[in-house]
């Protein structure tokens, strides 16, 4: 074996090691990242309507923290899973001013399955709701 080769070797053995010494993996977070790619730029990193997109919308986006409390103390599943999803009118909220997120996954959904049989509800529904359960846990406590 070369020195290089062994190198190598002790460098990817250390690298891993580190991963162990820490404990657990880490977990993977679909709906932080759901949050952080469609909603963070008008919504802020931490939900309380305050993104980098504000300045330019004519209305002020919601503070997502405080669903619940609005609420009653409730977190709005499915209120919060309609609006994200956009398809279907919600009249109480008047005139739409996010996307409709429900189509764009929709859309995602071919091109991400193009070749492969699935249901395109199905890929819909995981976004939405991994998407609602980020933002459950984002409420103000």
């Amino acid at each position: 074996m070369t020195t290089s080769l062994m190198r190598l070797f002790a460098a990817i053995l250390l690298l891993s090691g580190v991963g162990l010494a820490q404990g657990k993996p880490a977990r993977f977070d679909f709906g932080k990242r759901e949050y952080d790619s469609n909603c963070a730029g008008c919504h802020g990193i931490r939900g309380r309507g305050d993104g980098e997109y504000k300045p330019y919308l004519t209305k002020s986006p919601s503070d997502l923290t405080r669903l619940a409390k609005a609420n009653g103390g409730v977190f709005p599943y499915q209120q919060t899973y309609e609006i994200i999803d956009g398809r279907k009118a919600v009249a109480a909220h008047g005139a739409r001013d996010m996307p409709i997120w429900g189509a764009d996954y929709l859309a995602k959904a071919s091109a991400d399955y193009m070749d492969v049989p699935y249901d395109p509800e199905i890929y819909v529904r995981n976004r939405i709701m991994a998407l609602v359960d980020y933002l459950e846990r984002l409420q103000a406590r």
